[in-house]
């Protein structure tokens, strides 16, 4: 029996497909852009002044479910997406003052480097344990943002995010690296263990490899956090120090807060005699120092007489040496300074502030920049020097470390001060030219991290607030509203020995990066080799 095919006319059109409609594609494009926003405005809402610090994790999986199976263009544009939707908000108190200009010029140079990281996960997301591989490379990233251009800008680094969470601890194994790289990796774990579970409820079929990493990816990160708390300790180890952390408050907000003379000198020299009458009447014991903050000092007390007496009346009244934060100008250079003066001797010693601020303590590019705004070298007429050299103010053994404002976003500035001896630390700042934004909020949620990384008690005086007092654990004891006049007076621990992150330095970040390449070429190597065998 011979079976005969049936007869097909070939004139007849193919079967109709149908093809997407343009809200389709747009749909399309949308939703994962929006998505990618969304995410990094997650992000956001996860830092200070909010204690939702655990949102960063859903953040970073909804980052990769958006991210992976794209191609690495698409992961250029979505992860641009994702740093605007986190800096755009973090970062617009850079604008209270000087417009919304230079916020948006730094929130788009900054972004670029999440493009970067968003592409190069891409890249990874097919390997075996991608969700570590994609994690080094944010913190990569986050390495090169600290670095480049003008020194860096490390705000906005995860680890800033977590001073209220369970991953904490990680800050004193391997420092700002370490913890952000758990969050992260915590993130993206969770990604992956979600979407296994779904397919093996589709399928029926579970890829055990994928799901251990996926799991593993959330565990160990959580074990870690729990198992570094052995790291964590407040108990004094060389006695401790009675500490007066004065906020003078300023005569107004803004960037003319001291443009009335001697004003700020004034209220803070105010503040610092109503502590001695305090200490007088036995109401509050006698600091062993008084920590004044940056520019506490309007003017310059080593070529104005007048500022000279007001700071020596109030060391005498309060008995105790005063560290001072004053701009001096010594050999032809501006210098951000902080002055030690003793009650008897006057100033005995200065710290020099070292990673001074771009745009706001010295102008880059300073022609360039003139001829497109002349508004803001007039406002920056002559560049701050560097400081070359660690402070420490060592008063009978107390060995304060400086970590003046800016500073303290710097991994390699506040090692260097407990490096050199520091046993606590203080971080002088300046926050009155930000108004009420969220900027003192975030800086001080740097301090009580880096007070966990490096096991010391951390004071954060501010002209304007929020000041503070922090234990070597990330508890805040004391602290000042924003726009008062305060004092803050507390017996602090000093600690001599030093957490692994301290003792390592660079080297967490360093692999970390290493890791974050090797990932990278793998991925890379891995998409040239199945474009070839596709083409075969």
């Amino acid at each position: 029996m011979t079976v005969t095919a049936p007869l097909v006319d070939a004139s007849e059109p193919p079967p109709p497909q149908t093809m997407p409609s343009a809200w389709e594609k747009w749909r399309a494009r949308l939703l994962p852009a929006g998505a990618a926003a969304l995410a990094g405005l997650l992000l956001y809402v996860s830092f200070p002044p909010r204690t939702l610090w655990w949102l960063a994790v859903p953040a970073f999986a909804a980052f990769a479910w958006v991210l992976r199976g794209r191609s690495w263009k698409a992961g250029l544009g979505l992860g641009y997406l994702f740093g605007l939707g986190f800096l755009l908000p973090l970062l617009v108190w850079t604008g209270v003052e000087v417009g919304p200009g230079p916020w948006l010029a730094l929130v788009a140079i900054e972004a670029v480097y999440v493009a970067l990281v968003g592409a190069g996960i891409t890249l990874v997301t097919r390997l075996p344990g991608w969700p570590v591989w994609a994690a080094a490379l944010w913190i990569a990233g986050e390495a090169a943002r600290a670095r480049v251009p003008f020194s860096g800008f490390p705000w906005g680094k995860v680890a800033f995010g977590q001073a209220d969470g369970v991953f904490l601890p990680l800050a004193a194994l391997g420092g700002t690296p370490v913890l952000g790289f758990a969050v992260v990796l915590c993130g993206f774990g969770l990604f992956g263990t979600a979407r296994l579970a779904v397919r093996a409820r589709r399928t029926g079929t579970l890829r055990r490899a994928a799901a251990v990493v996926g799991v593993l990816s959330v565990a160990v990160p959580v074990a870690g956090a729990f198992a570094s708390r052995a790291l964590v300790s407040d108990k004094a180890e060389s006695g401790t120090v009675t500490v007066a952390v004065v906020q003078g408050n300023v005569p107004r907000l803004g960037l003319g807060f001291n443009s009335q003379r001697r004003a700020v000198l004034d209220y803070h020299a105010r503040e610092t005699r109503r502590l001695a009458a305090e200490v007088a009447a036995g109401r509050v014991e006698r600091p062993d120092i008084v920590l004044w903050p940056e520019n506490s000092s309007d003017i310059d007390p080593f070529t104005n007489e007048d500022a000279r007496e007001v700071i020596d009346g109030a060391a005498k009244a309060v008995g105790a040496p005063v560290s001072v934060g004053a701009v001096v100008t010594r050999d032809g250079k501006l210098l951000n300074e902080q002055v030690l003066w003793d009650p008897v001797k006057g100033p005995v010693d200065v710290y020099d502030k070292r990673q001074i601020q771009p745009f706001g303590e010295y102008l880059p590019l300073r022609s360039v920049v003139g001829a497109i705004n002349d508004e803001w070298t007039s406002m920056v007429r002559q560049d701050f020097s560097r400081g070359s050299e660690p402070g420490v103010f060592d008063r009978d053994g107390a060995a304060v470390g400086l970590v003046t404002c800016y500073e303290a976003a710097f991994d390699w500035a506040v090692r260097d001060t407990v490096a050199d001896g520091a046993r606590m630390i203080s971080v002088p700042s300046n926050n009155a030219t930000f108004g009420r934004s969220e900027m003192t909020y975030q800086q001080l949620a740097m301090s009580r991290v880096r007070a966990v990384e490096h096991s010391r008690a951390v004071t954060v005086p501010v002209t304007s607030g929020v000041s503070a007092v922090i234990m070597p654990d990330g508890r805040i004891t004391r602290k000042t509203g924003m726009f008062v006049a305060d004092t803050l007076v507390q017996e602090v621990p000093l600690r001599t020995s030093q957490t692994p992150a301290t003792r390592l330095g660079t080297l967490p970040e360093i692999a970390l990066v290493l890791l974050a390449a090797g990932g990278l070429g793998w991925g890379v190597a891995a998409r040239v080799r199945a474009r070839r065998t596709g083409d075969r």
